[in-house]
């Protein structure tokens, strides 16, 4: 049997050692892997000339280290994954190749008990850890959008246990995340209030449908606030939950108008009621989370680089210039209109500084066609620089818009001030 010939042959990355640690043989699979060719690694040093470590020195290396420990214990040996990256031939363009590792190192013993070669059988394990990283990197930025979003944003399971909730319900509330997770949220619903939430949580999560409902929260110094709560389900393509996302929005301003209205003259009623369900239709139209924020009901794109181009732009944000293609442009070339509206510069000032940027029913002009003609808009907006590694790379943008309800309040200021002059009068 031609044992040379098999050794070669079997379908895993194995290479064997001498107890000096250089190369006396690999298996074909191994030298696939590792993209090299038997005459260039066998003969040499495994770490010092074969595989050096471009980021450590040979002291600091950890297979040196396994190896070590192999030859101390004389038995086998396990490497965690460990990033190293393999340097490229140089027809290939050169460079290194990003690769992550599992190994086995087994000490091959002679009569007397020394270690005589070392087996070591290695994985190549990138793809898998690539994903697991991108599927981290994911759930950061998840996590970073929910917490700059200015609504209080929380999550549940499928049965409706709380298994997240951003910053904001700590500095609303002044309780802890953890205790929120952990305690009953019942206890921050107003007493009068709770019996109609817990009604239709109770059907939401029955019927699976999305929820909506006005409730009073109480606030970290002990008064409540109206609020407006929607949930949706989140789910996979058969159909199946697999959590909800709901988000509260601060309404007390509104309500308080609202009753202020009612009371000061009940033939204004009829008008009041109309605000209120203009607004509760303008509310509904709004997403929650763009089904974790790319389709959120409000604005939202992300800035790349000090020339501020569109990297990520939402479904709610296009809406705006339905015949333009945004993503890869700047600002200022895609949406030429808002350069003279001082935009730009607010952007600048962001990413110069570092500072956020937040402002209230915003009148913004904007050529929603590509007509030449402008309509106004009012928006209420936030710029937030995006930071990594400490130096910023870009802004997040988060807006709603509030035309509706700019418009509304300007009819019911001029209302008020007819009645005012009637009264008056």
């Amino acid at each position: 049997m031609d044992y040379n010939k098999l050794f070669r042959n079997i379908p895993e990355a194995i290479v064997v050692l001498s107890p000096g640690y250089k190369i006396l043989d690999a298996s074909d699979r191994y030298l696939a892997v590792t993209m090299r060719t038997r005459e260039q690694i066998v003969g040499r040093h495994f770490l010092l000339e074969a595989f050096p470590d471009k980021d450590r020195s040979y002291e600091d290396n950890p297979v040196r280290q396994v190896l070590d420990k192999t030859c101390r214990t004389k038995q086998t040996e396990y490497l965690e994954v460990i990033r190293y990256d393999l340097p490229k031939p140089a027809e290939e363009g050169g460079g290194y190749d990003t690769r992550y590792w599992e190994a086995a190192h087994t000490p091959v013993l002679d009569e007397d008990g020394n270690v005589s070669y070392i087996i070591q059988r290695t994985s190549d394990v990138t793809e898998r850890e690539v994903a697991k990283l991108a599927l981290t990197q994911s759930e950061e930025k998840f996590r970073f959008m929910a917490e700059t979003l200015p609504q209080l944003i929380f999550t549940t399971d499928p049965k409706g246990n709380y298994t997240y909730f951003n910053q904001r319900w700590t500095r609303f509330t002044g309780l802890p995340v953890k205790e929120l997770l952990g305690s009953d949220w019942k206890q921050l619903v107003h007493p009068e209030d709770l019996p109609l939430v817990e009604q239709k949580w109770t059907e939401a999560l029955q019927q699976e449908s999305e929820l909506q409902v006005e409730y009073r929260l109480k606030e970290n110094d002990g008064n409540y606030r109206w609020c407006l709560c929607r949930v949706l389900p989140m789910t996979n393509d058969a159909g199946r939950i697999l959590m909800w996302v709901g988000s509260v929005t601060d309404i007390h301003h509104t309500r308080q108008m609202v009753q202020e209205l009612l009371t000061a003259n009940e033939q204004m009623a009829h008008l009041s009621d109309q605000v209120q369900s203009a607004y509760t239709k303008a509310e509904k139209e709004r997403k929650t989370l763009e089904r974790l924020i790319m389709q959120a009901p409000a604005i939202f794109c992300v800035l790349e680089g000090p020339q501020h181009r569109f990297e990520l732009v939402n479904a709610k944000y296009q809406q705006l210039f339905p015949n333009r293609r945004l993503v890869g442009k700047p600002v200022a070339e895609a949406l030429p209109e808002v350069v003279e509206q001082g935009f730009i510069q607010l952007l600048d000032e962001v990413y110069n500084t570092g500072k956020d940027f937040v402002a209230e029913e915003v009148q913004v002009k904007i050529d929603r066609q590509d007509t030449g003609l402008l309509e106004d808009i009012y928006l209420t907006f936030s710029y937030q620089p995006i930071f990594e590694d400490d130096k910023i790379t870009g802004i997040l943008v988060f807006a709603n818009d509030v035309t509706r309800q700019v418009k509304y309040k300007q009819k019911l200021q001029e209302l008020e001030s007819a009645h005012h002059d009637t009264r008056q009068e």
